[in-house]
């Protein structure tokens, strides 16, 4: 009996991929947490309340701790007790946002991020606002960052490297030609810093180097946390490749006020003030004693305005210690500004205080007008703009204006 040919072999299908675990990212302040929110890119919940083992696991976590104003030891609890909950839940990618220019309480927040991991991964580095690093010195439009002005409003002098940054944390600086040498040398090197009980930082001028630091980090597992500014943030999204979640158009409020409430103390906003002041803009200067004490109060003429500015008067010098308290105060103000405005809000402890005031716990990121500037809705319907205070070019605020406001934007200024 002759024997039947052998049948075909019929291709089998690849495996799928392994799902990406969602992430989890703590930030300091509200500004940096909604710019992590952005880069991420996928479904994103952005949470204003330290509500982390209740969250779903479809989406990723975005958790403002609101660190900046609490003592050094309180903030590294804050990472301590976040961590701790999400243990409790699905698995998930760590990320821990950082300022790109060190402020903050870095050291003991890495230490206490750093704890149960093999390593963290330290890359603060953000190009598309000028901030480098080069030998483990962060660089500020090529400056090196304790040459600048950029901690004048701190009660210390701004760190001379990353291993100075992070006293107490043993910290391993990985040159340039190393980050780009290729993937198996970068894995090699930061397995071999972790191996000596250190934690590798990585230099970074671009937003390729970058790329490369966060692949080399998810590809030794979850092990290795990655703790960086938005510009790492951004190289995780580009690593994770979700599709953005599907949103329908925030309806506009033509109706409602503009509210900006200016709370940094950056040289910058003086200008950025002026371009809102010559679209007819009603700018409201408020005393930093008044508002210290509690006495300061809204003109009557701000309510009536469509397009409001409140700031601080920096006449007299800045006032580091009483930061926290001015910003409150200021927001305290803007919450109860008349006929529910949106919102622009600048400084993170600015937008912080002013939703505490408002009672507003979440937010959904709805994308960025310009680089830092991220748009949102609250639940009730507001739209929010936060941003950093050092973001932005003279023409920022202006900018805003007219996504919120096209109409208003396009109209000659009032005289």
């Amino acid at each position: 009996m002759a024997s039947l040919p052998p049948r075909p072999s019929v291709p089998q299908p690849a495996p799928a991929p392994a799902p990406v675990p969602y992430v989890l990212a703590l930030a300091d302040d509200l500004s940096g947490a909604a710019e992590t929110a952005c880069a991420l890119g996928g479904p994103v919940r952005l949470s204003l309340a330290a509500d982390v083992a209740g969250s779903p696991a479809a989406h990723d976590l975005v958790v403002d701790l609101d660190t900046r104003h609490l003592p050094a030891a309180a903030a590294a609890y804050a990472v301590r007790t976040a961590l701790r909950a999400a243990q409790a839940g699905p698995p998930r990618l760590l990320y821990k946002k950082v300022d790109s220019q060190l402020r903050g309480h870095l050291a003991a927040e890495a230490a206490a991020y750093a704890e149960g991991a093999e390593a963290v991964v330290i890359a603060p580095a953000l190009p598309a606002a000028g901030r480098t690093v080069t030998g483990g010195v962060v660089h500020v439009n090529g400056v090196p960052l304790h040459r600048t002005d950029g901690w004048r409003a701190e009660r210390a002098p701004a760190p001379r490297s990353l291993p100075e940054a992070l006293s107490g944390l043993p910290v391993r600086t990985v040159p340039l030609d190393v980050v780009r040498s290729g993937p198996a040398a970068l894995e090699a090197e930061f397995r071999r810093i972790a191996e000596s009980g250190a934690h590798p930082a990585p230099d970074a001028e671009t937003d390729a180097d970058l790329d490369a630091v966060a692949a080399a980090a998810l590809r030794l597992g979850p092990g290795f946390r990655l703790l960086g500014s938005a510009g790492l943030a951004l190289a995780l999204g580009r690593a994770t490749a979700r599709p953005a979640a599907a949103r329908p158009p925030a309806p506009t409020r033509h109706g409602a006020p503009l509210l900006f409430v200016v709370g940094t103390a950056e040289p910058a906003a003086v200008a950025q003030i002026a371009h809102l002041a010559a679209l007819g803009a009603h700018h409201v200067t408020l005393d930093p004693a008044g508002l210290a004490a509690g006495t300061a109060r809204l003109p009557r003429t701000a309510a009536v305005s469509a397009l409001t500015v409140l700031s601080i008067d920096g006449s007299a010098g800045l006032r580091p210690c009483a930061g926290r308290a001015l910003s409150a105060a200021l927001g305290a103000l803007a919450a109860a500004y008349p006929g529910r405005p949106d919102l622009v809000l600048t400084g993170g402890e600015t937008a912080r205080t002013t939703l505490d005031a408002l009672g507003t716990q979440e937010l959904e990121p709805l994308g960025e007008i310009h680089h830092g500037a991220v748009h949102s809705r609250t639940p009730d319907g507001r739209h929010v703009v936060t941003r950093p205070g050092s973001y932005g070019a003279e023409d920022s605020l202006l900018r805003i204006a007219a996504a919120l406001r096209p109409r208003l934007a396009a109209a000659p200024a009032a005289t």
